[in-house]
């Protein structure tokens, strides 16, 4: 692979969807922002509430009141993780931009190894993987399975040629958000699917995958044999080849369509 010149970053944006979380996400925020401070880039933190449900809102905004460069938006109906990513990324300004879920199940570390990543490689996208080959993962043998049969989906379906679609920490350029942002439609479960793979059928190509550092937690309702999970599986696959629709059949994310599209973000 050869290397690309490096990029000229002067600032940075990392959102964090948050829904419910009233009793973790100032513990969140502060790590996420503990690691953003030791970056060689400046940076913005945006934290967008999906649903004004709990206290959530109210201790992120304390939080961020306390802070350089974090923000804090929201509104009162929760609407789908991609729909909240979609709602930060409108409103940061970094010539780099990223999320991560909170929660904590990935460490906020890996920030910073997607970051080289993103600049040594000169990336259109990068991701995290919890397929690389040094990424430290913990997670059930039946979580892995479906992890690669969803991978070879998108491959047949949309081509894309990486092991790991779902990792929640992606960085961008600008100007891929610039040009597929206005034409997604996923609020909810194939948000991620959806932008790289839009991304990837406008030109889009260079998408490389980073280590991750990653424990998922399941138990009660989400054990992968609970009905709150196997629905959520379903709503994965039907949103997933309703993308596939939108972009083989009706050809809908075309310029031809321009449109129909916001003409900013």
């Amino acid at each position: 692979m050869k290397r690309r010149m490096p990029l000229e970053i002067n600032l940075v944006s990392v959102i964090v969807p948050a829904y419910k979380q009233e009793k973790t996400i100032v513990r969140d925020l502060n790590k996420i922002k503990n690691v953003l401070g030791k970056l060689r880039y400046p940076t913005e933190l945006i934290c967008v509430v999906d649903g004004k449900e709990d206290k959530t809102f109210e201790r992120a905004k304390s939080f961020a009141q306390k802070k350089d460069n974090v923000r804090v938006a929201g509104y009162d109906t929760n609407k789908g993780k991609g729909y909240a990513i979609r709602y930060g990324m409108a409103a940061s300004r970094g010539e780099v931009v990223g999320f991560i879920d909170s929660g904590m199940d990935l460490n906020p570390n890996g920030l910073a190894m997607l970051l080289e990543h993103f600049e040594w490689y000169g990336s259109d996208i990068i991701i995290g993987s919890k397929r690389h080959p040094v990424s430290k993962v913990s997670y059930p043998w039946q979580r892995k399975i479906l992890s690669i049969g969803y991978q070879l989906l998108a491959l047949v379906l949309f081509g894309l040629k990486v092991r790991d679609t779902q990792v929640g920490m992606k960085f961008f350029r600008r100007q891929v958000l610039e040009k597929v942002l206005p034409r997604l439609l996923v609020k909810k479960f194939a948000f991620d699917v959806e932008i790289l793979a839009v991304a990837n059928n406008l030109g889009f190509k260079r998408i490389y995958e980073a280590p991750v550092d990653i424990k998922l937690r399941f138990g009660g309702a989400s054990t992968i044999t609970s009905n709150k999970f196997i629905k959520e599986v379903f709503a994965m696959l039907t949103d997933t080849l309703a993308v596939f629709y939108r972009l083989r059949i009706l050809n809908y994310y075309a310029d031809s369509n321009r449109r129909k599209y916001a003409t900013r973000l």
